[in-house]
This record gives structure tokens, sequence and C-alpha cells, in this order.
């Protein structure tokens, strides 16, 4: 099958693009000698998964008790929860999952939390492996990596029967606001907050081994960092007798505008696209056109990305992927997307175009497959066994 033969819209990967953004960052975590455990909520596809392994990958991670269910059933057996859990019914599910030989492990940050998980694993007769997650900036989940508090209150959870304390997690989404002032550019703000999330992670590991953390002391604590803009700068380093032991990108295989105007990586790399088709042209008042795709908020996703006025990027060509200059998907509805053209933008209804949108990991999301395309030829597809799989 040809490209121009699939109905739209329709979510494309090329392959190539694919392989080589796989194979960077394996090489980076081999480079600065970590395990890389990949974030499945970019792809939720078993056979990226497997791709990813085959390459070297130690690990999933997903982000809901319901991914790692479809990733155990595939044969998956080392599987992280990078969230807090709560609620008895997804306990019961992770329980189920380590009777069945699955390695689980999830994220803890709260004393009611850490005291629900304990006693039902108590109850249960099983030991938890648990991470406290960190907020070493970003300000969302997780406990101060400064605070005293959180290393003692990180020692109380480690006592807690049912539970033991194999690590810390944080995410370094702060890395998605682009650079403090016009002092700083895009790669010195990458560099800095990829440095910091490092560092940060190193002093908190410290501090547990201070406080008796039993990981820490026995130098088997897993410290675990990752966002893919900060990972795309992340070097690492020993800091009082620890080093990061894993990172946790996931859309760094699929990438998207957001990743290329943080310059995280250059457009051409982005191996997922919309492909849409003109449903509707109109000329306006003042020279401009305006242009209607088959592509609305349920595929493109009307998430903004740094540096971005519009919705995703329409190109002008693939090889390499330059923008259609001149063009601003401005709007979106359910099923249309709103393109605003100045006079020169030559499109007619019933043309085809590619666009690059703002989160490729929101619009894997909407699909039940991927299409796989090797240049203007369809080579297979991506299934995405993990749709919707939100709880």
């Amino acid at each position: 099958m040809m490209l121009n033969d699939l109905p739209t819209p329709a979510v494309v990967v090329d392959l190539c693009r694919l392989e080589a953004n796989l194979e960077r960052m394996q090489a980076l975590a081999d480079k600065e000698q970590v395990h890389l455990r990949p974030h499945t909520k970019t792809h939720k596809s078993i056979d990226m998964a497997r791709r990813q392994v085959a390459l070297g990958a130690t690990g999933l991670t997903v982000a809901k008790v319901g991914e790692a269910e479809v990733f155990a059933e595939a044969g998956f057996k080392d599987i992280r929860i990078a969230y807090a859990l709560v609620g008895r019914d997804k306990l019961e599910r992770v329980a189920q999952l380590m009777r069945a030989g699955v390695r689980m492990s999830f994220c803890v940050d709260t004393e009611e939390g850490a005291e629900a998980a304990s006693a039902f694993f108590t109850a249960e007769g099983l030991e938890a492996e648990v991470l406290v997650e960190t907020d070493i900036g970003y300000g969302r989940c997780g406990v101060r990596w400064d605070l005293p508090a959180s290393a003692s209150w990180t020692s109380a959870v480690d006592r807690k029967p049912g539970l033991r304390v194999v690590g810390i997690l944080t995410h370094a989404g702060h890395a998605y606001g682009g650079p403090k002032d016009d002092s700083e550019s895009l790669r010195e703000a990458l560099e800095r907050v990829s440095e910091q999330e490092r560092d940060r992670m190193l002093d908190f590991a410290a501090a547990l081994r201070d406080a008796g953390v039993a990981s820490a002391v026995d130098g088997s604590l897993e410290i675990s960092i990752g966002s893919t803009p900060s990972i795309s700068a992340f070097s690492n380093a020993e800091r009082h007798g620890f080093r990061v032991t894993e990172i946790r990108p996931g859309n760094y295989l699929y990438l998207d505008m957001t990743q290329a105007n943080l310059g995280v990586a250059p457009l051409d790399h982005c191996s997922l696209t919309v492909w849409a088709t003109v449903i509707s042209r109109h000329d306006n008042p003042d020279g401009s056109q305006r242009f209607f795709l088959d592509s609305g908020k349920k595929v493109l996703t009307s998430d903004g990305a740094f540096g971005s006025k519009g919705f995703g990027q329409i190109l002008a060509s693939t090889d390499p992927m330059q923008p259609l200059e001149g063009t601003l998907i401005n709007g979106l509805s359910e099923e249309h997307g709103w393109v605003r053209a100045d006079g020169r933008v030559d499109v007619s209804v019933g043309d085809r175009v590619r666009v690059v949108p703002n989160h490729a990991c929101v619009v894997v999301n909407t699909q039940r497959e991927l299409h796989l395309v090797d240049g203007d030829r369809v080579s297979g597809t991506i299934a995405v066994d993990g749709q919707s799989r939100v709880v």
C-alpha cells in the first residue's frame, strides 16, 4: 500500500527516523552507564516496547496499572509505575501481577498513600517495592528533595511492613519551560535543568543514606530520572558516592513540535506525523485564505507547544522535513483543523498534507493503530495496545 492509499486522518510513523531515535537514546544510556527504562505512555505499544528491549532497555515504565497489565500479559517482567498509587482496587491489581511473577514497583509520596499500601500488602503477605517520588523543582507530586523531613519520612516508609524502599524517582517537567530569560539559550536551559535533576537527586540519595534507608546504606538505591528534554542533555556523574542508575524518557522515539521547539532534536528527527486531507478552502477579505483539515482535537490534540502559536506544523516536504511557510493551524474543532494561510500558499480541496503535532503522546492515545511508512510506502502497522488504559 502507498501512503496516498491510506484513508485520512491517519497517524503515520517514519520507520527510518523511528529506528534512529531508538538507537540514539540507547546509545546515550550505554555511554552514561545507566539503565534505560522507557516510559511507554508515549507509544502504548507492545511492538515498540519489544524494539526498545531488543536494543537494550532493561525494563518498562508505565503511568497506570492498566498499562502495566497490557505489558505484563505480553510477557514483560519488570514494570515500574511512575505514579503514586492510591486506591485498594489498584493495589489489588498490582498484587495480582506480583503473584504472576512480574517485578512491580510504584511510587509513594504521602503518609496516607504509604500507610494504605503498607496495610494492604502486609495483609496480603507480600512486600511491595516502592520508590519515593521526589520533587526537584517541578512542583507537581513528590517530597521535596531538600527538606530534612523528606529523608526522615522516607526512612519511616522503609520500616513499614509490606513495603521496601528500593529507590527515588523524579520527573523534571520544568524542562518544558525553556530558557529562564533571554540570556539563556535553548541548549543551556536543557543543560541547567538536567544538571539540577541529576545533582539534586544525588544529594537526596546521600540524605537517605544518612537517615538510614537500607538501600541507600548498602548502595543498591535506584536513582531514576526522566523527561525527554532533560535526558537529551544528560551526563552522569558521581556525587557523594552515588550515580544516577536509570533514565525514563518516553517521547524520544516519536518526538513532536514541543521537542523540536525546545531544541531537544531537530524537526527532521520527528518520526510521527498526522496524514490529513484538505476538505474545505475559502478566501478571506484581507487576501489571506482559510482552509480546513479533516483532523481536529480528536487527532491533533489541543495541547500547545513551547514556541508555537498553533496546534501543529504543516510540512512542505518530509525529506528533509520543512515547514510549509505561511500557514498556521490556529484553531481546532472536534473534527476540523482550522488553518490560516497567506495568499502565496497554493492549497486545494483534496490535497493531502503531513502535520507534526504539538504533543505526540496525546495523539497516539486517540488511535487504535499507527501506520509505519518507508518513504511513500506503508510497510506495516503499530498496534496501540494500551489505548485509553488510563485507570
